[in-house]
């Protein structure tokens, strides 16, 4: 542990487990870099949206280690302790030809020490590499025992095909973890990926088969698909002027969870899931809105709010 890190003086909210890692673009223009790393921007957006959030990663006590900590920093994130433990940071590094292709490299080690919390948020959120990628999945499948039955887990598998081993193996692993959810979310990328040729519609009825109290589907621009044992709602997507869609379904994630955060104790009611859908593909779309990772604040969020299409309930 790095005794420079900073300890949190009190419970978060919500803690974040995953990757952090650094987006390196490559280009006839030159080279960019910005922080990643699905769980990190999960994180980001949080603390974006003024909600109390710890990260709990793997990077490196170097450059790029320094950069993803101001990043995290500068949205009132805080690196919970033991995240500096590896000798170099990840990369992801994507070399983009003349005719925009792009061909991908990853440097990325995953390992956790320490993994018993200091405390249990209110939410435990994980997700992507994290949650595939030995040795450091065992960990968190084991915060995620710890945290199972007394708190809120939040589950995004943010599928990296060229970081997994077998589709079985992947499916199993995904399929084991579920029942240690409440909600999982997940793109129809993600799920027919999983599930290759079902129906979207019934993918989510078999996740929720599994133990998932509420299983989201995005759809990019054809909205979400929101699911629980009595209802399935579709929120149709803001329309908005696209930038890029790097970081959208971080962002939705984010707001997802702020939603979940701020139910009133209503629980999982179809007026609920509307509004929690209709907040989180309004952030998504503020996001692609703009280059880059780069989600709402709060502020921007609430300013997004009053134009929106209604859900339309498929059942419920």
């Amino acid at each position: 542990m790095n005794p420079h890190e900073p300890r949190p003086a009190q419970p978060l909210d919500v803690i974040v487990v995953g990757e952090a890692l650094i987006d390196v673009v490559t280009s006839t223009g030159g080279t960019i870099e910005h922080p990643g790393g699905s769980p990190a921007n999960v994180a980001y957006g949080l603390g974006r949206l003024g909600v109390s959030t710890g990260l709990r990663t793997a990077i490196g006590e170097d450059r790029h280690g320094q950069i993803i900590t101001e990043h995290l920093s500068s949205a009132g994130v805080q690196l919970l302790p033991g995240s500096t433990s590896l000798d170099r940071t990840a990369t992801a590094t994507a070399t983009l030809a003349a005719d925009g292709s792009a061909s991908y490299e990853f440097d990325i080690r995953w390992n956790l020490t320490q993994a018993v919390p200091r405390f249990l948020p209110k939410v435990f959120h994980t997700g992507s590499i994290a949650t595939f990628l030995a040795p450091g999945a065992a960990a968190v499948r084991t915060l995620m025992l710890q945290c199972h039955d007394s708190r809120l887990i939040t589950y995004d598998p943010n599928i990296r095909p060229a970081l997994l081993g077998s589709h079985h193996e992947a499916k199993t692993i995904f399929e084991e973890l579920v029942p240690l959810t409440d909600v999982v979310k997940l793109s129809d990328d993600d799920a027919l990926w999983l599930y290759p040729g079902t129906p979207l519609e019934d993918i989510a009825s078999r996740i929720l088969g599994l133990g998932a109290g509420l299983v989201v589907i995005t759809t990019g621009s054809a909205g979400s698909l929101l699911s629980t044992v009595a209802t399935q709602l579709s929120i149709p997507a803001v329309r908005t002027q696209v930038a890029d869609t790097i970081g959208a379904g971080d962002s939705y994630m984010s707001a997802l969870i702020h939603g979940l955060l701020n139910r009133s104790g209503e629980g999982l009611a179809p007026s609920v899931l509307e509004r929690i859908g209709r907040n989180a593909s309004a952030a998504a779309a503020i996001t692609v809105s703009r280059a880059g990772a780069n989600p709402p604040t709060l502020a921007e969020l609430h300013a997004a709010l009053p134009e929106h299409q209604p859900g339309k309930y498929i059942n419920a």
